[in-house]
């Protein structure tokens, strides 16, 4: 019995502390993601707060002006470099509290699940592309669950819904100005939009504690932005790049439309020996729903909106998939580690640098006390490379003013968090 009792003690403390500790890099706009891994802790009431910091190393290369009119010139020739840094550092952060009893469990948390920075700058000769682009989503969820005896284990039923705010802009060379109007135009515009909007999760589980067996299978549904507004300020554009343009030299409101993607994700880990567990999981994102995001003027401003939009967020994407495994060990009461390997489908088409990725993590987790408990965990990962330029869809080309190509590259990450639990 004493030794039983090692595995289950060994084998629950894996399960509720390690799994989730480890940061992945997923393609699309994902960040955090959805986890509610908490909400299956053991302990009546537990406050879990963290972060992750992720340095991604993308590097733009070989970058061609393929569209002269509103461009910086070909290939470096006349303004711009070839190259180009274009990500940035990011951090995210996690705040949760669950409480449970008798057989149900209720979390309520706050997460950051998608987001994007890309900053390559004005110096290079795909300025008309982009200069700076940045994405940014905060979560509110609440999810319950029921759970009861079934065979050997517990049947758990899931659910829960949540309430989501978007923000996000672009900045791009819209027309390189020359001569003296550069003293007082730049040519830059700038869109800035956001929206809220709810979302609902569903899900159900299946454990047996003495083994530190779990297996859950979580639905997150669509977030439905149908009122993503906010403004595209042309000011720095003069009209007399294009006197017959109406919208240049302008600052108006816009309107378009949008969804988060839902997502469907099977974890399943076990004990399977004194102290040892194994954990995987695998994670559909429907990002196909994102395409090409249009943005029209409101209507009190009289301005017509072209095919396609006044501007738009041309990202092409495909579904993502994410697919992780590990290995976890408590080395004594107190110090326990983990070891997972992750591989993400790239979400691009033609279009961006979301290509595969191959991620390592490893993290350590530290019990102060009964009460307190301390994460530290770490991760590398390779970026994969490819290229971007014009794609053609439904009649539309997309990516047609610049190419660029890019290598494989680094990407870094640290996670700290604490938990305490009573």
């Amino acid at each position: 019995m004493a030794t039983q009792n090692h595995i289950i003690k060994g084998a629950l403390s894996l399960a509720i502390g390690i799994t989730s500790i480890t940061p992945a890099f997923a393609g699309g706009l994902d960040r955090g993601g959805y986890n509610i891994d908490q909400l299956f802790d053991a302990s009546p009431f537990t406050f879990s707060s963290g972060v992750t910091y992720v340095m991604p190393q993308r590097k733009l290369k070989n970058a061609r002006d393929t569209d002269l009119s509103d461009g910086s010139g070909t290939n470096g020739l006349g303004a711009g470099t070839t190259y180009a840094d274009d990500s940035e550092n990011y951090a995210i952060p996690y705040v949760g509290i669950k409480g449970g009893y008798d057989a149900i469990d209720c979390l309520v948390d706050y997460s950051q699940p998608f987001g994007a920075h890309l900053e390559p700058g004005a110096g290079w000769v795909g300025a008309q592309s982009n200069i700076e682009t940045k994405v940014r989503t905060d979560n509110y969820g609440l999810t319950c669950s029921y759970k009861f005896d079934v065979g050997p284990g517990q049947f758990r039923v899931i659910g829960g819904g949540f309430y989501q705010e978007i923000e996000g802009s672009k900045t791009r060379l819209v027309a390189p100005i020359t001569g003296p109007a550069s003293a007082l135009y730049t040519g830059v515009g700038r869109l800035e939009m956001s929206d809220e909007a709810p979302g609902w999760r569903a899900g159900v589980a299946y454990e047996i504690p003495e083994y530190a067996l779990r297996a859950s299978l979580v639905y997150n549904s669509r977030v439905k932005y149908d009122n993503l507004s906010g403004t595209l300020d042309l000011t720095q554009v003069p009209t007399a790049v294009n006197p017959l343009n109406p919208f240049l030299g302008r600052r108006f409101g816009v309107v378009g439309s949008a969804e988060a993607p839902d997502s469907l994700e099977l974890k399943v880990q076990s004990g399977i020996a004194p102290d040892w567990l194994a954990f995987g999981s695998v994670k559909w994102t429907n990002w196909s729903l994102i395409q090409s995001i249009g943005f029209c003027p409101v209507a009190s401003t009289g301005l017509p909106c072209p095919p396609g939009g006044v501007t738009s967020l041309d990202l092409l994407y495909r579904d993502g998939w994410t697919v992780s495994g590990g290995i976890g060990h408590k080395f004594n009461d107190q110090w326990s580690g983990a070891v997972s390997l992750t591989w993400d489908r790239g979400t691009s088409t033609g279009v961006g640098t979301q290509t595969d990725s191959w991620t390592l993590g490893t993290g350590v987790s530290y019990a102060v006390n009964e009460n307190v408990e301390l994460r530290l965990a770490g991760a590398i990962g390779l970026l994969t490379s490819g290229s971007s330029g014009a794609v053609t869809r439904g009649g539309f080309t997309y990516g047609d003013d610049v190419s660029y190509d890019f290598g494989n590259d680094i990407v870094t990450a640290v996670s700290t968090s604490l938990k305490v639990k009573f």
